[in-house]
């Protein structure tokens, strides 16, 4: 069933090994510890993929009202590609910018190797998610040890 309220995700940079993001959704909230990576939290380049693309993705099915927690049901097409192009972008912010190209190819690789389906994604697609992804960083970047940014989805 589509979600027609908005979520409200709020990630908050702290201290120790992990972040936190609080989902508030229907009335509810639900926090999950985000693993400091290097870089922003997996779930904030989520929501960078899936802002700007029109597929099903984890945000989308929590959304719908499944729990966040490690245990979500990625159940089609749509959803295990997004999870491989979140992984992709992350390899990229990891390892270095590479052509749109490349990460293209990377995507399609990991969809393949995975057993499961792509879905179109354009160089401008790469362009607006990086664009995304390198806003995101930056406000990351500057936010001082409990401070949170908050988004709609």
């Amino acid at each position: 069933m589509p979600y027609t309220f908005p979520m409200r995700l709020t990630f908050t940079k702290r201290s120790g090994k992990y972040d936190d993001l609080h989902i508030a959704r229907d009335g509810s909230v639900e926090t999950v510890a985000c693993p400091k990576q290097g870089i922003i939290p997996h779930d904030m380049v989520h929501y960078a993929v899936e802002s700007i693309l029109a597929h099903r993705g984890f945000l989308t099915l929590v959304a719908e009202g499944q729990t966040a927690g490690p245990r979500v049901v990625l159940s089609g097409d749509s959803e295990e590609a997004i999870e491989r192009l979140v992984e992709t972008f992350q390899a990229e912010m990891w390892g270095g910018r590479v052509s749109a190209d490349d990460v293209l190819a990377t995507f399609r690789h990991a969809c393949a190797a995975r057993g499961h389906g792509t879905i179109p994604v354009s160089p401008d697609d790469i362009a607006a998610i990086r664009a995304r992804i390198d806003t995101l960083t930056e406000e990351w970047t500057q936010l001082p040890v409990n401070g949170a940014l908050t988004f709609s989805f």
